[in-house]
């Protein structure tokens, strides 16, 4: 099935993406950013504020072990989190319907940058203090009549298209 062991995805080259979970309570939820982290080697995830850490069963269940493959780190703030990402020169995107966000669909990316992408509370979405600190929001398009998507539908999304365009400067 052409699968990584632990030890060579570990060495593997990885997007220049990561992943910053600001205060998402659901386990099961993070655990499922944690298994499509996996799958489109995503660099890293910090957990901010109250997003628990592994290892946790609830994690786990949906994880299925990729909580020990994918690099992660806990930042109580994810604010002081995010002003660390953009000193190492990271471009932030928070995932969030607000004024001048950029259509999933508009997003174009740079192969030679790295970029964080900020995914938020399951009722609160991400902060607005969080939201200002981000250079862009990105929007993933929606048709009906809910305007929301469960986090981490919405993260498998949204990692799924920056590892689209990012994927050409893996080696």
């Amino acid at each position: 099935m052409n699968r990584l062991t632990a030890e060579d995805y570990k060495k593997a080259s990885k997007i220049p993406l990561i992943l910053v979970l600001d205060n998402v309570r659901s386990l099961h939820n993070i655990g499922s950013v944690f298994r499509t982290s996996d799958a489109f080697l995503v660099e890293k995830i910090i957990l901010c504020g109250i997003s628990s850490c592994p290892p946790q069963p609830e994690i786990h269940k949906t994880a299925l072990g990729a909580e020990f493959t994918v690099d992660w780190a806990y930042e109580e703030d994810c604010l002081q989190a995010l002003k660390t990402l953009r000193e190492q020169g990271y471009i932030l995107f928070a995932a969030e319907q607000a004024t001048d966000s950029i259509s999933l669909q508009e997003l174009r990316l740079n192969c030679g940058q790295k970029y964080a992408l900020v995914l938020g509370n399951e009722v609160k979405g991400v902060q607005q203090e969080v939201i200002d600190l981000c250079h862009h929001c990105v929007e993933i398009p929606q048709y009906g009549t809910k305007h929301s998507l469960n986090v981490s539908v919405a993260s498998g999304i949204l990692i799924w298209s920056f590892f689209e365009q990012l994927r050409k400067g893996l080696q």
